[in-house]
C-alpha cells in the first residue's frame, strides 16, 4: 500500500498532540500518539506492541489488518513510518484500552450507536438531529429548510439506485458526477475546488440557487428512472446524464437573464454568528 498525496496536520486531545495525515481521501491517526494521550504510558510504543497482541488474541484480526504504516514527522523532524488507523479502526483500538480516560469516549460511542439504531427504526429522528446540527453551526433557517429538502430528494434518488442495480460506492459516485456535470458543467471534485473545499461536503456549501438546481437535477433523474423503469448501470447513467442536463439548461437560462454565473466560490466554511454566513472567496 503506497502513500498518496498527504496533508500533515496535528489534532489535539486534552492538550496532547495527535499526528494525522490525509491519505486516500481519509484522515489517518498515529496510534502511538493516541496511546500516549489516553494511557499516559511512559513507553507508549511498548504499550501499543502489547495492545496489538491483545487485539490479535481477541480475534480482532480485521482491525489489525486495517492498520497502515505511514510517514509522519518524528520529534527529530524527520519523516518516519508509524502505525496509523482510520477513524473506524481508531475507535475500535480505543475500545480495547483499559484506561479511565477512555471511559467517557466509550460512553459517547455507545450513545452514538444507540442513536443510529433509533434512526434506523425512525428515520425522522435522523432529520431532526441533522437540522439541529446545522442550527448549532449557525446556518440560516431558510438555508436549512432547503438543505433538509435536498437530503430527502437525494435519499429518494439513492433508494432508486439501490433498487435498480447500482451497487458500489464507485457507481454512486459516477452517477452523481453525471448529474453534476450536466447541471453545472463540473464534476464534484472540480466543484469543490471552485469553493476551496477539501473533505467538506459540497452540498453544505452551496448557495440557495445551487441547491435548488441540484434538487431539480436529482428529482428529474429519479422521475426518469421510474417512468422508464430503468435497471442496470448503463440505463441509470443515461438517466442521470439527462436529469443533469435538464437542470443545466435551467442554469444557463438563469445566467443569460441575470448576467451572472450560478456557480460561485461562496461557501459556509466560516459563519459570522448564528444565522449569518460569511463569504470567504468572491
Amino acid at each position: 500500500m503506497t502513500q498518496e498525496s498527504q496533508s500533515d496536520k496535528v489534532a489535539l486531545f486534552e492538550g496532547k498532540r495527535i499526528r494525522k495525515v490525509l491519505y486516500g481521501g481519509e484522515w489517518w491517526f498515529s496510534l502511538i500518539d493516541i496511546i500516549e494521550a489516553l494511557t499516559e504510558s511512559s513507553i507508549p510504543k511498548r504499550y501499543w506492541s502489547d495492545l496489538k497482541k491483545k487485539l490479535a488474541g481477541e480475534g480482532a484480526t480485521e482491525t489489525y489488518e486495517k492498520i497502515v504504516r505511514l510517514k509522519m514527522p518524528a520529534p527529530d523532524g524527520k519523516m518516519r513510518l508509524t502505525d496509523c488507523a482510520d477513524t473506524e479502526t481508531m475507535f475500535r483500538v480505543i475500545q480495547s484500552i483499559p484506561s479511565p480516560k477512555v471511559e467517557p469516549l466509550k460512553r459517547w460511542l455507545a450513545r452514538v450507536g444507540k442513536e443510529r439504531i433509533d434512526e434506523i427504526e425512525n428515520p425522522e429522528l435522523s432529520m431532526e438531529r441533522m437540522q439541529l446540527l446545522y442550527e448549532k453551526k449557525g446556518y440560516p433557517k431558510e438555508w436549512i429548510d432547503k438543505r433538509m429538502r435536498g437530503i430527502a430528494v437525494r435519499q429518494d434518488l439513492t433508494g432508486e439506485w439501490q433498487n435498480r442495480g447500482a451497487r458500489t460506492s464507485l457507481e454512486y459516485a459516477i452517477l452523481t458526477n453525471e448529474i453534476m456535470q450536466g447541471a453545472f458543467a463540473l464534476q464534484v471534485d472540480e466543484y469543490k475546488q471552485v469553493k476551496g473545499l477539501e473533505r467538506e461536503n459540497l452540498r453544505d456549501h452551496m448557495t440557495d440557487i445551487e441547491m435548488i438546481l441540484t434538487m431539480l437535477a436529482e428529482a428529474t433523474t429519479t422521475k426518469l428512472h421510474r417512468d422508464r423503469d430503468s435497471h442496470g448501470f448503463e440505463p441509470l447513467q443515461k438517466d442521470a446524464r439527462e436529469g443533469g442536463n435538464v437542470a443545466g439548461r435551467t442554469r444557463r437560462d438563469i445566467e443569460k437573464r441575470s448576467g451572472k454565473a450560478v456557480v460561485t466560490s461562496e461557501n459556509y466554511k466560516e459563519l459570522a454568528g448564528k444565522g449569518q454566513k460569511k463569504k470567504l472567496r468572491e
